[in-house]
């Protein structure tokens, strides 16, 4: 890990904060950087117009006692990573070549997603209940990194 890296990752867990997801430890903060400069950034949270778990007092997740990796498509929030990525299309921004920073390892539906948009390299700090994931990367090329900040 170099300086950048640990600039990068500290702003992921700032975008983080933004993040409307009801359940603290799931607040997820991504960064798509690409030559030292950030292209874009995302975090966890419901798609426009759509009322986040925090505005409606309750997380659909938790209340339906879905397990943590599972059923993503229960969920009225976006993926960060998906979010980044669609900021870059919306704004007409490439991401070919860059590198994806994320508070937690992607999980196998933002994989493809990142895959498919040419970013080349992934950092991540928590890990995540995917290990398929983790194949798909290995098999795409995509270089996947644990951080370890700076000592």
């Amino acid at each position: 890990m170099n300086k950048w890296d640990s600039r990068f990752m500290g702003i992921a867990h700032t975008v983080a904060t933004w993040s409307s997801c009801f359940q603290d430890n799931r607040q997820i903060g991504a960064v798509i950087a690409k030559n030292k400069r950030i292209m874009t950034t995302g975090y966890n949270g419901a798609s426009s117009g759509i009322k986040s778990c925090k505005e409606k007092g309750v997380c659909l997740r938790r209340e339906l006692n879905i397990p943590s990796g599972t059923r993503h498509e229960l969920c009225y929030a976006t993926h960060a990573e998906q979010n980044a990525i669609i900021q870059a299309a919306r704004m007409g921004i490439c991401i070919d070549g860059a590198t994806l920073y994320c508070t937690h390892q992607p999980c196998a539906i933002c994989t493809k997603m990142i895959i498919n948009s040419g970013i080349v390299r992934v950092v991540y700090e928590n890990g995540y209940p995917d290990d398929f994931s983790l194949e798909l990367f290995k098999e795409a090329g995509v270089q996947i990194e644990k951080f370890s900040p700076e000592i």
